[in-house]
């Protein structure tokens, strides 16, 4: 008996719907809704080095980030807001902590948006009012960002820790507060660095909110530590349909936390795919340096901004499979290399002009497919095995 299992989609479905959501305009960017989900991060500068910021946010929009949050801590990052605002190429929010006053200096700059929180900004509620017909007028969104680490005193008395309740009420609280003034062009984040506490809070609020989510995990750690708690926390819930941006938090560059970012949304299907590097881990079996073929093919490609599916293997059991099914690919072996373009084999090529030959026939496809009008997407790298 068989059983007809159907030909596979060239893309997987998602694993969940969409959690249905009311949507925000981020700038020029739509969050929530039927939106795809973006990737965010923040700057590392002063603000008020103004050269320095617009150079990183230059950075990152290359790298593929599609809003990004600069820190205003003093009035000299307040008065550098409407310059960073105008000349940035991706929308600007500002993340204030402290003095409500930066508020409506940001709103007036300019800013796409403006995230609070709730647990540091001193006498916040009675300016609710006040902020909400600002931000109003000037069509800005409001991110209520609660932290772990800095939960108002009276929830931690509440509930003697950060727990997911206790974050989801802050959220819902200060939420409260705007609703009240009609304001409701809101998302929220409620961030811990424990990536099963956090999952559990962004469950908890999606059940009691249609607001957009932003997703994160705060003090993430390093860029090891960190990726791996990220990609663990965002991978869950966006399996599950619930979250509208995210931001990878990495004690690391910027831009690294937009490619964890990016990759992590292809990997679930969320993105379209760019260039993917698909390699061995190698094993007793490989004949062939599997880990330089992989990083050289990979140096070689860097850059390359089409959907190409790139695999090098390094044995028979996997290799011709997988470098059947990749659009290129080799399947290596006694000091030599079959290779394949779009399932077949085109040459065999000793080890030595492997890579040089994957390269060649990169760019060819490439070419082929930027003139049949393909999209470009984002680099990417895995690992099959």
């Amino acid at each position: 008996m068989s059983v007809d299992l159907g030909m596979p989609a060239a893309r997987p479905r998602p694993l969940a719907p969409r959690r249905k959501t009311r949507q925000i305009m981020v700038g020029n960017v739509p969050v929530g809704g039927d939106a795809p989900v973006s990737v965010q991060s923040m700057t590392t500068t002063v603000t008020a080095d103004i050269n320095s910021t617009l150079q990183q946010i230059a950075q990152l929009t290359a790298s593929g980030c599609q809003i990004v949050r600069v820190a205003v801590p003093s009035a000299d990052d307040a008065e550098a807001l409407p310059i960073i605002a105008k000349k940035s190429q991706i929308p600007v929010i500002a993340d204030i902590h402290f003095q409500p006053k930066y508020v409506f200096a940001a709103i007036d700059a300019g800013c796409a948006a403006v995230r609070v929180n709730p647990g540091n900004i001193k006498k916040f509620d009675d300016k609710v009012g006040e902020i909400a017909k600002e931000a109003a007028n000037a069509g800005v969104p409001i991110r209520i960002g609660v932290n772990a680490g800095s939960l108002d005193k009276r929830l931690m008395e509440k509930y003697g820790r950060a727990t997911p309740e206790a974050l989801v009420e802050s959220a819902l609280w200060e939420c409260s507060l705007f609703e009240e003034h009609g304001f409701r062009d809101i998302k929220i984040s409620v961030k811990h660095h424990d990536p099963v506490v956090m999952i559990q809070a962004y469950r908890l609020l999606s059940e009691k909110c249609d607001y957009p989510l932003h997703l994160g995990v705060t003090e993430a750690g390093p860029a090891f530590q960190g990726t791996v708690k990220s990609s663990v926390a965002f991978g869950a819930l966006l399996a599950e349909g619930i979250g509208d941006t995210i931001r990878v938090s990495l004690s690391a560059p910027p831009a690294e936390e937009v490619k964890v970012g990016i990759q992590i949304l292809e990997s679930l299907g969320l993105r379209e795919r760019g260039l993917e590097i698909v390699s061995c881990p190698s094993c007793g079996r490989a004949q062939v340096d599997v880990y330089t073929l992989a990083e050289e093919v990979t140096a070689g490609l860097e850059g390359m901004d089409v959907p190409l599916r790139v695999a090098v293997m390094g044995c028979v059991v996997n290799g011709p499979g997988e470098a059947r099914d990749a659009d290129l690919g080799v399947a290596s072996g006694n000091g030599k290399g079959q290779i394949f373009v779009k399932g077949e084999v085109v040459k065999t090529v000793p080890e030595s002009k492997i890579v040089e030959t994957l390269i060649e026939e990169a760019m060819r496809l490439a070419e082929n497919m930027k003139d049949a009008g393909v999209e470009s997407g984002e680099p990417s790298v895995s690992v099959a095995g």
